[in-house]
């Protein structure tokens, strides 16, 4: 089985990948570049997480890289600021899905881990998914910061991800975190996430191995 994993700078999808490698499943990792919204070291992070993942698995790890940034500008400029983060991760999850049929994957890897951040309630997740059908697997959904710290420390990515942690700057003060579906679509109305999906996947590009 070959899955897409949403892979960011910080400690839980680097875990999350790991888990599912360890099951036997073929991970391509796809980074989200939030560039200009995030920190110029994000995909350098990444980089680096991607080669102590190969470590750690024993395996040849292929990385893509997207830009979020349009994605990012264009919620914020056109739908409620509450709405931001609910929109982000269902954009991620869509353009995951469309170079996952791409790349023959059959399932999309995260690293969310049950009301860790207000992207993660059960409300948001369900908005999220809504009309995916495409399989989602939450590998540490119902596990504690600990024990995701634990074993991001004993597979070598958890020194990386805690290096200058990256943190997104068009987050809002109060974003939604019981996001109701009429209301989200009514926010995805107001821009047209087709054309962006499109335009988000179709820019994707494989980060080669400098090692390899």
């Amino acid at each position: 089985m070959r899955a897409i994993c949403l892979i960011s700078g910080g400690i839980d999808s680097p875990v999350a990948a790991y888990q599912m490698a360890q099951r036997g499943v073929e991970v391509l990792l796809l980074h989200m570049d939030n560039s200009p919204y995030s920190d110029e070291t994000a995909l350098q992070k990444v980089m680096e997480i991607r080669e102590a993942l190969q470590l750690a698995t024993g395996t040849n790890i292929k990385l893509y890289v997207a830009p979020h940034g349009r994605n990012q500008e264009m919620f914020a400029l056109n739908c409620r600021k509450g709405f931001q983060c609910v929109l982000c991760k269902r954009m991620m999850l869509m353009v995951a899905k469309a170079v996952a049929e791409r790349l023959s994957a059959e399932a999309i890897i995260t690293g969310e881990s049950l009301g860790q951040v207000a992207s993660q309630t059960l409300h948001n997740l369900r908005a999220e998914s809504l009309g995916l059908d495409f399989l989602v697997l939450r590998p540490l959904i119902g596990m504690d910061k600990i024990e995701i710290e634990a074993i991001a420390k004993r597979i070598g990515t958890y020194e990386i991800s805690t290096r200058s942690p990256s943190t997104c700057k068009i987050v809002p003060a109060k974003p939604v975190t019981m996001a109701k579906v009429d209301r989200l679509l009514n926010e995805e109305s107001k821009v047209d996430m087709n054309e962006m999906v499109a335009f988000t996947a179709g820019h994707v590009a494989e980060i080669k191995d400098p090692h390899t």
